[in-house]
């Protein structure tokens, strides 16, 4: 990304942090947060939501993607997740093609071992490109 388009981590990691305070998180007790600036300049985020069904869970990323469409759609830009400690937590596989499927160009993530993009994370990944058109 060039200087017109830097990334603020530090007002990603706050507000990754502040959604992790919302987590619903009673039968792990693993809350999570996450947050992403969205192509437009808002701060998108979402927090785990748990189930007792457990298979019917929502992870961090799920709920943030939900609020971006919910607030006027876009692409994501950087992606910042944390834990209940406010450590930098990396989307699990599933999550990682959810925000694949909403990622603008170059999109980036902050990691456990420093900013990545998007590509490094899930290489060689699987998305709506790769769907043909099929008509009648």
């Amino acid at each position: 990304m060039d200087q017109a388009t830097t990334v603020d981590w530090q007002a990603l990691e706050a507000a990754a942090v502040a959604a992790m305070r919302n987590a619903y998180a009673p039968y792990s007790g693993f809350p999570v947060g996450a947050a992403a600036l969205a192509g437009d300049g808002r701060i998108v985020s979402g927090c785990n939501v748990e189930n007792a069904s457990f298979g019917l869970t929502l992870c961090a990323e799920c709920v943030l993607v939900g609020n971006l469409q919910m607030t006027g759609g876009g692409l994501l830009r950087a992606f910042y997740c944390v834990d209940g400690s406010g450590n930098i937590l990396m989307p699990c596989g599933r999550c990682r093609q959810l925000l694949y499927e909403f990622r603008a160009p170059d999109m980036e993530l902050m990691t456990t071992r420093g900013i990545k993009t998007m590509d490094q994370v899930l290489p060689d990944a699987f998305g709506p490109e790769h769907l043909e058109e099929t008509g009648d």
